[in-house]
Protein backbone atom coordinates (compact mmCIF):
# COMPACT_ATOMS: atom_id res chain seq x y z
CA UNK A 1 0.00 0.00 0.00
CA UNK A 2 1.44 3.47 -0.77
CA UNK A 3 1.76 5.55 2.61
CA UNK A 4 3.63 8.36 3.39
CA UNK A 5 6.74 7.53 5.63
CA UNK A 6 6.25 3.28 4.45
CA UNK A 7 9.67 1.99 5.58
CA UNK A 8 8.99 -1.26 3.33
CA UNK A 9 11.81 -0.39 1.24
CA UNK A 10 14.16 -0.05 4.20
CA UNK A 11 13.24 -2.52 6.62
CA UNK A 12 16.00 -4.60 6.11
CA UNK A 13 18.45 -1.62 5.86
CA UNK A 14 17.01 -0.62 9.55
CA UNK A 15 17.52 -4.71 10.98
CA UNK A 16 20.93 -4.72 9.79
CA UNK A 17 21.83 -1.49 11.74
CA UNK A 18 19.80 -3.22 14.77
CA UNK A 19 21.84 -6.47 14.27
CA UNK A 20 25.11 -4.66 13.89
CA UNK A 21 24.46 -3.36 17.68
CA UNK A 22 22.95 -7.06 18.82
CA UNK A 23 20.37 -4.85 19.71
CA UNK A 24 17.42 -7.96 19.61
CA UNK A 25 14.98 -9.08 22.45
CA UNK A 26 11.13 -10.97 22.24
CA UNK A 27 9.08 -8.66 22.45
CA UNK A 28 8.76 -5.63 20.01
CA UNK A 29 6.11 -3.10 20.16
CA UNK A 30 5.50 -0.81 16.73
CA UNK A 31 4.12 2.30 18.30
CA UNK A 32 2.60 4.07 15.51
CA UNK A 33 1.75 0.86 13.02
CA UNK A 34 0.59 2.59 10.02
CA UNK A 35 0.08 0.10 6.92
CA UNK A 36 1.65 -2.67 9.73
CA UNK A 37 4.92 -3.07 7.38
CA UNK A 38 7.43 -3.37 10.29
CA UNK A 39 5.54 -4.93 13.00
CA UNK A 40 4.97 -7.96 9.96
CA UNK A 41 8.21 -7.75 9.39
CA UNK A 42 9.41 -7.97 13.27
CA UNK A 43 6.66 -10.95 13.28
CA UNK A 44 8.51 -13.07 10.68
CA UNK A 45 11.80 -12.99 12.74
CA UNK A 46 9.87 -14.49 15.26
CA UNK A 47 9.00 -11.71 17.74
CA UNK A 48 5.91 -11.06 19.98
CA UNK A 49 4.75 -8.19 18.37
CA UNK A 50 2.52 -5.45 19.72
CA UNK A 51 1.32 -2.27 17.39
CA UNK A 52 -0.76 0.50 17.53
CA UNK A 53 -2.27 3.39 15.66
CA UNK A 54 -5.22 5.64 15.81
CA UNK A 55 -6.60 5.64 12.33
CA UNK A 56 -9.39 2.58 12.39
CA UNK A 57 -7.98 1.22 8.92
CA UNK A 58 -4.41 0.12 10.49
CA UNK A 59 -6.28 -1.53 13.35
CA UNK A 60 -8.35 -3.83 10.71
CA UNK A 61 -4.76 -4.93 9.49
CA UNK A 62 -3.13 -5.32 12.41
CA UNK A 63 -5.82 -7.46 13.68
CA UNK A 64 -5.18 -9.55 10.32
CA UNK A 65 -1.90 -9.33 9.70
CA UNK A 66 -0.12 -9.08 13.26
CA UNK A 67 -3.19 -10.33 15.80
CA UNK A 68 -4.05 -13.44 13.96
CA UNK A 69 -2.17 -16.58 13.83
CA UNK A 70 -3.95 -19.16 11.31
CA UNK A 71 -5.42 -19.33 8.06
CA UNK A 72 -9.00 -18.54 8.26
CA UNK A 73 -11.57 -21.66 7.59
CA UNK A 74 -15.05 -19.99 7.10
CA UNK A 75 -16.40 -23.40 8.67
CA UNK A 76 -19.85 -21.02 8.95
CA UNK A 77 -19.78 -18.90 5.67
CA UNK A 78 -18.44 -21.49 3.11
CA UNK A 79 -21.89 -23.80 2.92
CA UNK A 80 -23.90 -20.50 2.42
CA UNK A 81 -21.85 -19.02 -0.48
CA UNK A 82 -22.71 -20.96 -3.70
CA UNK A 83 -19.76 -21.15 -5.88
CA UNK A 84 -17.63 -23.98 -8.04
CA UNK A 85 -14.51 -24.71 -6.70
CA UNK A 86 -12.12 -24.11 -8.85
CA UNK A 87 -8.58 -26.94 -8.70
CA UNK A 88 -6.89 -23.94 -8.54
CA UNK A 89 -8.60 -22.22 -5.20
CA UNK A 90 -6.90 -24.33 -2.06
CA UNK A 91 -7.89 -22.31 0.16
CA UNK A 92 -11.14 -21.06 2.10
CA UNK A 93 -10.02 -17.48 1.58
CA UNK A 94 -9.34 -17.84 -1.89
CA UNK A 95 -13.12 -19.22 -2.12
CA UNK A 96 -14.71 -16.71 -0.57
CA UNK A 97 -12.56 -13.71 -2.66
CA UNK A 98 -13.67 -15.81 -5.76
CA UNK A 99 -17.24 -15.55 -4.17
CA UNK A 100 -16.96 -11.69 -3.53
CA UNK A 101 -15.55 -10.98 -7.14
CA UNK A 102 -18.57 -12.15 -8.51
CA UNK A 103 -21.14 -10.58 -6.57
CA UNK A 104 -23.66 -8.34 -7.77
CA UNK A 105 -22.42 -4.69 -7.72
CA UNK A 106 -24.19 -1.99 -5.64
CA UNK A 107 -24.15 1.97 -5.57
CA UNK A 108 -23.77 2.82 -1.99
CA UNK A 109 -21.97 5.08 -0.18
CA UNK A 110 -18.62 4.99 -1.87
CA UNK A 111 -20.21 5.57 -5.54
CA UNK A 112 -22.76 8.35 -4.33
CA UNK A 113 -20.00 9.71 -3.01
CA UNK A 114 -16.59 9.13 -4.52
CA UNK A 115 -17.58 8.40 -8.50
CA UNK A 116 -17.91 10.45 -11.38
CA UNK A 117 -21.43 9.60 -11.94
CA UNK A 118 -22.02 9.89 -8.33
CA UNK A 119 -21.07 13.18 -7.76
CA UNK A 120 -22.83 14.42 -10.54
CA UNK A 121 -24.97 16.77 -9.05
CA UNK A 122 -21.77 18.61 -7.90
CA UNK A 123 -20.09 21.61 -9.14
CA UNK A 124 -16.62 18.97 -9.38
CA UNK A 125 -17.43 15.51 -9.93
CA UNK A 126 -14.88 13.60 -7.54
CA UNK A 127 -12.64 10.96 -9.80
CA UNK A 128 -11.51 8.82 -6.85
CA UNK A 129 -12.74 5.78 -8.60
CA UNK A 130 -14.56 4.79 -11.82
CA UNK A 131 -18.28 4.00 -11.71
CA UNK A 132 -18.06 0.15 -11.72
CA UNK A 133 -15.34 -0.04 -9.46
CA UNK A 134 -17.01 2.25 -6.96
CA UNK A 135 -20.22 -0.13 -7.17
CA UNK A 136 -18.15 -3.24 -6.40
CA UNK A 137 -15.86 -1.98 -3.66
CA UNK A 138 -19.35 -0.85 -2.19
CA UNK A 139 -20.98 -4.43 -2.85
CA UNK A 140 -17.91 -6.09 -1.37
CA UNK A 141 -17.88 -4.20 1.86
CA UNK A 142 -21.77 -4.65 2.11
CA UNK A 143 -21.76 -8.07 2.05
CA UNK A 144 -18.92 -8.30 4.54
CA UNK A 145 -20.72 -6.36 6.41
CA UNK A 146 -24.31 -8.46 6.39
CA UNK A 147 -22.23 -11.95 7.36
CA UNK A 148 -20.61 -9.94 9.98
CA UNK A 149 -24.38 -9.87 11.22
CA UNK A 150 -25.44 -13.06 10.36
CA UNK A 151 -22.60 -14.36 12.33
CA UNK A 152 -20.92 -16.65 9.82
CA UNK A 153 -17.43 -14.82 10.43
CA UNK A 154 -15.04 -15.04 13.26
CA UNK A 155 -13.62 -12.00 14.50
CA UNK A 156 -9.81 -12.88 12.69
CA UNK A 157 -12.16 -13.64 8.99
CA UNK A 158 -13.70 -10.38 9.07
CA UNK A 159 -10.62 -8.33 9.51
CA UNK A 160 -8.96 -10.18 7.43
CA UNK A 161 -11.96 -9.46 4.61
CA UNK A 162 -11.77 -6.01 5.39
CA UNK A 163 -8.24 -5.92 5.10
CA UNK A 164 -7.64 -7.95 1.57
CA UNK A 165 -10.24 -4.98 0.54
CA UNK A 166 -8.39 -1.93 1.74
CA UNK A 167 -5.30 -3.62 0.37
CA UNK A 168 -6.65 -3.70 -3.08
CA UNK A 169 -8.35 -0.56 -3.26
CA UNK A 170 -5.00 1.04 -3.28
CA UNK A 171 -4.58 -0.92 -6.55
CA UNK A 172 -7.52 0.81 -8.47
CA UNK A 173 -7.55 4.74 -6.59
CA UNK A 174 -7.23 7.75 -8.86
CA UNK A 175 -4.53 8.93 -6.81
CA UNK A 176 -0.96 10.44 -6.60
CA UNK A 177 -0.35 8.75 -3.48
CA UNK A 178 -2.98 9.55 -0.91
CA UNK A 179 -6.17 10.58 -0.55
CA UNK A 180 -6.24 13.77 0.02
CA UNK A 181 -6.89 14.60 -3.48
CA UNK A 182 -8.08 12.91 -6.57
CA UNK A 183 -6.55 13.08 -9.99
CA UNK A 184 -7.73 15.49 -12.55
CA UNK A 185 -6.81 12.54 -15.24
CA UNK A 186 -7.73 9.17 -15.11
CA UNK A 187 -4.98 7.17 -13.72
CA UNK A 188 -4.70 3.49 -16.37
CA UNK A 189 -4.74 1.63 -13.45
CA UNK A 190 -7.89 3.32 -11.52
CA UNK A 191 -9.80 2.24 -14.92
CA UNK A 192 -9.29 -1.56 -14.64
CA UNK A 193 -11.76 -3.82 -13.60
CA UNK A 194 -11.48 -4.25 -9.80
CA UNK A 195 -10.56 -7.81 -8.56
CA UNK A 196 -10.35 -8.38 -4.67
CA UNK A 197 -6.83 -9.85 -3.65
CA UNK A 198 -6.26 -12.19 -0.93
CA UNK A 199 -3.30 -10.60 1.53
CA UNK A 200 -0.21 -12.65 2.75
CA UNK A 201 -1.02 -14.01 6.14
CA UNK A 202 1.89 -14.44 9.09
CA UNK A 203 1.64 -17.05 11.41
CA UNK A 204 4.29 -16.78 14.06
CA UNK A 205 2.51 -19.01 17.00
CA UNK A 206 2.78 -15.84 19.49
CA UNK A 207 0.42 -14.41 21.48
CA UNK A 208 0.81 -10.33 19.48
CA UNK A 209 -1.66 -7.67 20.44
CA UNK A 210 -3.14 -4.87 18.90
CA UNK A 211 -4.49 -1.52 20.11
CA UNK A 212 -6.81 0.65 18.14
CA UNK A 213 -6.31 4.01 20.20
CA UNK A 214 -3.74 7.02 20.53
CA UNK A 215 -0.43 5.32 21.28
CA UNK A 216 -0.13 7.83 23.93
CA UNK A 217 -2.61 6.59 25.85
CA UNK A 218 -0.63 3.27 25.99
CA UNK A 219 2.96 4.69 27.17
CA UNK A 220 2.52 3.77 30.62
CA UNK A 221 1.63 0.06 30.34
CA UNK A 222 4.58 -0.66 27.77
CA UNK A 223 6.95 -3.00 28.58
CA UNK A 224 8.41 -4.26 25.30
CA UNK A 225 12.02 -5.23 24.60
CA UNK A 226 12.00 -2.97 21.34
CA UNK A 227 10.03 -0.18 21.37
CA UNK A 228 9.61 1.17 17.88
CA UNK A 229 9.08 4.39 17.22
CA UNK A 230 8.05 5.89 13.34
CA UNK A 231 6.02 9.27 14.08
CA UNK A 232 5.04 11.68 11.25
CA UNK A 233 7.23 14.05 10.26
CA UNK A 234 5.74 17.07 9.51
CA UNK A 235 2.95 18.78 9.93
CA UNK A 236 0.51 16.58 7.57
CA UNK A 237 -2.00 14.75 9.54
CA UNK A 238 -2.23 11.32 8.59
CA UNK A 239 -5.89 10.84 8.61
CA UNK A 240 -7.02 13.27 6.11
CA UNK A 241 -4.72 11.58 3.30
CA UNK A 242 -6.51 8.03 3.94
CA UNK A 243 -10.14 9.22 4.78
CA UNK A 244 -11.58 6.99 2.43
CA UNK A 245 -9.85 3.68 3.40
CA UNK A 246 -11.24 4.85 6.80
CA UNK A 247 -14.74 5.16 5.75
CA UNK A 248 -14.76 1.65 4.18
CA UNK A 249 -13.22 0.07 6.87
CA UNK A 250 -15.42 1.68 9.25
CA UNK A 251 -18.48 1.24 6.90
CA UNK A 252 -19.83 4.31 8.43
CA UNK A 253 -21.62 7.30 6.39
CA UNK A 254 -19.96 10.47 7.89
CA UNK A 255 -20.63 13.85 7.11
CA UNK A 256 -18.55 14.66 4.27
CA UNK A 257 -17.40 17.77 3.02
CA UNK A 258 -15.45 19.96 -0.04
CA UNK A 259 -13.74 19.15 -3.21
CA UNK A 260 -12.69 15.60 -2.19
CA UNK A 261 -15.32 14.65 0.47
CA UNK A 262 -13.28 14.98 3.77
CA UNK A 263 -14.89 12.97 6.77
CA UNK A 264 -14.07 14.89 10.25
CA UNK A 265 -11.04 13.98 11.90
CA UNK A 266 -10.87 16.36 14.43
CA UNK A 267 -10.44 13.16 17.13
CA UNK A 268 -7.45 11.52 14.98
CA UNK A 269 -4.60 14.24 14.90
CA UNK A 270 -0.91 13.29 16.39
CA UNK A 271 0.75 15.77 18.57
CA UNK A 272 3.90 14.76 16.43
CA UNK A 273 2.97 16.89 13.70
CA UNK A 274 3.38 19.90 15.76
CA UNK A 275 7.59 21.01 16.84
CA UNK A 276 6.76 22.13 20.38
CA UNK A 277 4.51 18.93 21.20
CA UNK A 278 5.88 16.25 19.48
CA UNK A 279 9.30 17.10 21.22
CA UNK A 280 6.80 16.79 24.31
CA UNK A 281 5.66 13.87 23.18
CA UNK A 282 8.93 12.13 22.61
CA UNK A 283 10.13 13.01 25.98
CA UNK A 284 6.90 11.54 27.66
CA UNK A 285 7.41 8.11 25.67
CA UNK A 286 11.41 7.92 26.81
CA UNK A 287 10.25 8.58 30.61
CA UNK A 288 7.13 6.46 30.99
CA UNK A 289 7.21 3.65 28.67
CA UNK A 290 9.68 0.25 29.84
CA UNK A 291 12.07 -0.81 27.23
CA UNK A 292 15.67 -1.60 26.97
CA UNK A 293 15.46 -0.36 23.40
CA UNK A 294 13.69 2.91 21.91
CA UNK A 295 14.52 3.03 18.15
CA UNK A 296 12.97 6.83 16.86
CA UNK A 297 13.08 5.98 12.89
CA UNK A 298 12.92 9.83 11.43
CA UNK A 299 14.43 11.95 8.53
CA UNK A 300 16.61 14.63 7.47
CA UNK A 301 13.25 16.86 6.88
CA UNK A 302 11.34 16.51 10.12
CA UNK A 303 10.07 19.26 11.95
CA UNK A 304 12.01 18.11 15.46
CA UNK A 305 15.90 19.19 15.09
CA UNK A 306 18.51 16.96 15.52
CA UNK A 307 19.98 18.47 18.53
CA UNK A 308 16.32 18.49 20.45
CA UNK A 309 15.56 14.64 19.59
CA UNK A 310 19.31 13.63 20.93
CA UNK A 311 19.02 15.81 24.27
CA UNK A 312 15.53 14.64 24.46
CA UNK A 313 16.38 11.13 24.60
CA UNK A 314 20.25 11.54 25.83
CA UNK A 315 18.34 12.26 29.65
CA UNK A 316 17.17 8.38 29.58
CA UNK A 317 20.61 6.10 28.62
CA UNK A 318 23.10 6.12 25.54
CA UNK A 319 22.20 7.72 22.24
CA UNK A 320 23.80 6.73 18.80
CA UNK A 321 22.52 8.18 15.68
CA UNK A 322 22.91 6.50 12.42
CA UNK A 323 22.00 7.60 9.26
CA UNK A 324 21.87 6.32 5.58
CA UNK A 325 21.17 7.62 2.41
CA UNK A 326 17.78 6.89 0.31
CA UNK A 327 16.40 7.69 -2.71
CA UNK A 328 12.71 9.64 -2.46
CA UNK A 329 10.14 10.14 -4.77
CA UNK A 330 7.34 13.00 -4.57
CA UNK A 331 3.56 11.01 -4.74
CA UNK A 332 2.98 13.10 -8.10
CA UNK A 333 6.46 12.64 -9.59
CA UNK A 334 5.42 10.49 -12.44
CA UNK A 335 8.42 9.57 -13.06
CA UNK A 336 10.36 13.22 -13.38
CA UNK A 337 13.79 13.12 -12.29
CA UNK A 338 13.17 16.66 -11.22
CA UNK A 339 11.50 15.75 -7.78
CA UNK A 340 13.68 12.79 -7.13
CA UNK A 341 15.06 13.93 -3.99
CA UNK A 342 17.85 12.20 -1.63
CA UNK A 343 16.80 12.25 2.22
CA UNK A 344 18.55 11.29 4.85
CA UNK A 345 16.95 8.22 7.28
CA UNK A 346 17.79 8.51 10.49
CA UNK A 347 17.79 6.04 13.23
CA UNK A 348 18.12 7.72 16.84
CA UNK A 349 19.18 4.33 18.63
CA UNK A 350 18.32 4.74 22.60
CA UNK A 351 19.76 1.69 24.97
CA UNK A 352 18.41 2.93 28.12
Amino acid sequence: MRFIGNKENLLNTINHALEQRNIKGKTFFDFFSGTTSVARFFKKKGYKVFSSDLLYFSYCLQYAYIKNNKEPDFKKLLPQINIKQSKLICFPLDIVIEYLNNIKSIKGFIYNNYSVSGTSHLEKQRMYFSDENAKKIDAIRIQIEFWKKEKVLTKEEYFILISCLIESVSFYSNVAGVYAAFQKKWDKRALKPFLLRRITLIFNNKKNEVFNTDSMQLVKNINTDILYLDPPYNERQYAPNYHILETIAKFDTPVIKGITGMRDYANQKSTFCRKDTALQSLSRIAKNANYKYLILSYNSEGIMPQENIIKILGNYGSVELVEFEYLRFKSNSNGNNNTKKHILEQLYILTR
